[in-house]
């Protein structure tokens, strides 16, 4: 097979030349070349072109492999630098080794161009993907993966820099908060796919109506915030109805089937009395939902008197939910299994502890359902307490009934941001690893990345503690919102799991698996065990098994189930 190649020689003699480019074509290269042998020719050689390699002679009347380096390392282009020359001291040629230059050659050896040309291209290639991956990365950290829109973590990075404006007493802005009032019918109806597409669409239709200046982000599952900056309350106003408007002449089809779109819309002043981002937020919302509870297709401004009710009234709605739940043991026990992705005789189980909530006519609610009004009202740190008690319990029977350590394995839960932020938090597991006679091995704590990140701190204070005690550390989540894989270094952990979302395709989508690469060889790197989540096809574990990451967790692997509940009812 014949490869193109773009070749920059930096040679004075063009006979010379002609012979890398004969034995260029001899490897099997098709190469396009040019030769430049001073300082301003190679200087204008780069700004022109983006070249595949450099090959450059030693001593030349005007320029030297010294001066080469120099040129090409301040150019920015990461091209791979090979010296040919037919004299070279050995303490130059370190010296350019040590300064970037990849491989030196002499003239009369010129068998070992190609390969030299090839291994530097494969490396090349290497560094390419690697930085695309950490480019992706950085970019998911920010923005959403569907729509392409900003996401929560960049929209609260705006609003608070607007809060700060607008605290130094700078203009006003404004928050819009959208619910889209009919997407739970398109989503039955039509299924994901279809609100997928309705939600791209959305999305394109708001950014094409708001200016570049404002930040358009998608906030949760067909939610939309919108930070207006230097924007007073009227002008806001105008500029959601107009959206409002937009959205309602917005025409849906979804396979030959017309649905009507409107949203609600919560409206929030950001003045130098705005405390900060999560009442804003919180604000926002709240207005918004009392704009769907009135009808949808409609605008709520937040007013502190009216709607500080309204919010007080929807807090002791969740509060008395959840408290009851807790009360009346509503909530369930799941298991899950975290599977070898290459299993061998003396690996160690893994399972998940999840949670579920059995609502009074007897279904069973995902966590999505409940998890963020725990959160937002502040009882996640109950539920955590359940889960670590309830999960101790059931353990401890199958201790005390002949299970061994090893017959159970290693056990993940989830620790909340709210707990990790709990002083007593870690005396309230050290009490029941204690109360329960349950071996720290067996248990590994779960901390969401983004938690691990923001409360660094309070993350960094629990694992030490908790490490004493022999359990184990998982970083959740990875990559979701990473712009850095640096602070690994700073945080004891013992598993990384791979966010579900480069998983899915990673088995026919270079970009996921370059990333889900990257991870894998930096988690290995720093010792780490790696965990792939959503796995849910034979080609995606395949092609895990080929990357060498450890373990992976999934419905089609496994799907979650209750733990004993006759051994619970009996504890």
């Amino acid at each position: 097979m014949v490869d193109s190649l773009k070749i920059l020689i930096v040679e004075d003699s063009e006979d010379d030349a002609l012979l890398l480019i004969r034995e260029l074509r001899k490897g099997g290269y098709t190469p396009y070349f040019d030769r430049v042998d001073s300082p301003e020719t190679l200087h204008q050689a780069l700004q022109e072109q983006q070249w595949d390699v450099v090959i450059t002679d030693h001593n030349m009347p005007r320029l030297n492999s010294e001066t080469v380096l120099e040129i090409v390392n301040a150019s920015g282009q990461d091209v791979p630098i090979i010296i040919v020359s037919g004299i070279i001291p050995e303490s130059i040629a370190v010296a350019n080794m040590k300064a970037g230059a990849q491989d030196y050659i002499m003239k009369d050896n010129l068998a070992r161009l190609i390969p030299a040309i090839e291994r530097e291209l494969s490396d090349a290639r290497v560094r390419s993907a690697k930085r695309q991956a950490e480019n992706t990365i950085t970019h998911m950290a920010y923005h959403d993966t569907l729509t392409g829109l900003d996401n929560r973590n960049e929209l609260e990075k705006r609003l608070q820099l607007a809060i700060e404006k607008s605290w130094q007493g700078q203009q006003s802005h404004a928050l819009l908060y959208f619910d889209l009032d009919q997407f739970r019918i398109i989503n039955d109806t039509g299924g994901y796919v279809a609100g997928d597409i309705l939600l791209k669409q959305l999305s394109q239709l708001l950014k094409d109506n708001v200016r570049d200046s404002d930040c358009l982000a998608r906030i949760g599952g067909d939610e939309f915030g919108v930070l207006l900056e230097s924007c007073p309350p009227d002008r806001a106003l105008q500029v959601a109805n107009n959206l409002l408007k937009i959205v309602k002449e917005f025409r849906f089809e979804w396979k030959n089937s017309p649905y009507n779109i409107t949203a609600s819309v919560g409206l929030v002043e950001i003045n130098a009395e705005t405390s900060g981002v999560a009442e804003l937020l919180s604000n926002a919302d709240m207005a918004c939902y009392l704009a769907k509870e009135q009808g949808g297709n409609r605008i709520k401004v937040f007013a502190g008197e009216d709607d500080e009710l309204s919010r007080k009234k929807g807090e002791l709605q969740w509060i008395t939910r959840l408290n009851q739940a807790l009360e009346d043991k509503q909530f369930r026990l799941y298991e899950q299994a975290i599977l070898p992705v290459a299993p061998h005789d003396q690996e160690i189980r893994h399972s998940e502890f999840l949670i579920r909530l059995e609502d009074p006519e007897g279904s069973i609610m995902e966590p999505g359902s409940f998890m963020p009004a725990a959160e937002q009202y502040h009882l996640i740190g109950k539920i955590d307490r359940w889960v670590i008690e309830t999960a101790f319990a059931y353990l401890s029977k199958m201790l005390q009934q002949g299970s061994t350590v090893k017959d159970l394995g290693v056990y993940f839960i989830s620790v909340s941001g709210s707990s990790l932020s709990d002083a007593s938090f870690y005396s309230f597991v050290k009490e029941k690893l204690d109360e329960y006679a349950i071996p720290g091995e067996m248990i590994c704590f779960e901390l969401k990345e983004a938690t691990a990140l923001s409360q660094f701190g309070p993350a960094i204070d629990f694992i030490n503690s908790i490490r004493q005690n022999g359990c184990r550390i998982a970083i959740d989540g990875f990559g979701a919102g990473l712009s850095s894989f640096s602070y690994l270094k700073s945080v004891p952990v013992d598993y990384v799991k791979i966010d579900g979302g480069f998983i899915g395709h990673v088995d026919h989508d270079p970009m996921d698996c370059a990333i889900v690469e990257a991870i894998n060889q930096i988690g290995h790197i720093a010792g780490l065990q790696t965990i792939a989540e959503l796995v849910e096809s034979d080609a995606v574990m395949y092609k895990l098994k080929d990357i060498g990451v450890d373990y992976a967790q999934g419905n089609k692997l496994d799907a979650p189930h209750p733990i004993g509940s006759a051994i619970l009812q009996s504890a």
